[in-house]
């Protein structure tokens, strides 16, 4: 009797620290109105041919609003520049000095940004996703996101936190690719510059409408 006592004790608690991190998804979506980290990514391609999968490493930072508004900067290995401005979604790159914009209703749906940026409450981001907590893993508290709609290009996302901070995000896409993004020194609720979220393609660069 002692032992299944102690064994359902313990069951408990572990159910109680993995809901630990849907309520760290709910105070982040609630409480973090704004955010600037730095980042690392890591791109590993699926296996082909026999051969292992390929990865790539990328850096630089990234800047959020709630609602709908974002900054990824890539520094390193290539300058490119990711903007969500609320309405269009910018993508420069510096190398081919080429831009494209696409309407924003047509791309934050079912991706990592309408749970870190865009949605204001947690029964917003349940209305596009599945979660599930997971158990704690590397020193994190971690959410599974899976979208209900099941055509777009995520297939499965994972959201880890440090308590309420974010920390990290692996995503799985159809392609068999995982990319895991990994933030540092994020600093909540910091005053932004509102230019941030403004994008004005460079003179002399190639602006395609993506459709």
């Amino acid at each position: 009797m002692k032992k299944m006592f102690v064994t359902l004790a313990l069951g408990a608690l572990a159910a109680a620290a993995h809901a630990g991190a849907i309520d760290s998804l709910e105070n982040f979506v609630r409480n973090a109105k704004t955010g600037h980290a730095d980042f690392t990514q890591v791109i590993t391609a699926p296996p082909r041919d026999g051969q292992p999968g390929r990865t790539k490493s990328s850096s630089g930072s990234f800047d959020f609003q709630r609602p709908n508004r974002f900054r990824f900067e890539y520094r390193k290995p290539f300058e490119q520049t990711i903007v969500a401005d609320g309405q269009t979604v910018w993508l420069f790159d510096k190398d081919l000095n080429q831009v494209s914009q696409r309407k924003q209703v047509k791309v934050l749906a079912n991706t990592p940004a309408a749970v870190i940026a865009a949605s204001p409450d947690l029964e917003s981001i349940k209305r596009d996703f599945e979660l599930q907590p997971l158990p704690d893993q590397d020193g994190l508290q971690w959410v599974q996101a899976t979208p209900r709609q099941k055509e777009g290009q995520l297939t499965s996302m994972k959201i880890g936190f440090r308590g309420d901070q974010l920390a990290a995000l692996e995503i799985q896409d159809s392609f068999g690719q995982r990319s895991v993004l990994t933030f540092n020194n994020m600093q909540v609720n910091a005053p932004v510059n509102p230019q941030t979220f403004h994008f004005t393609p460079p003179k002399g660069a190639d602006v395609l409408q993506a459709p």
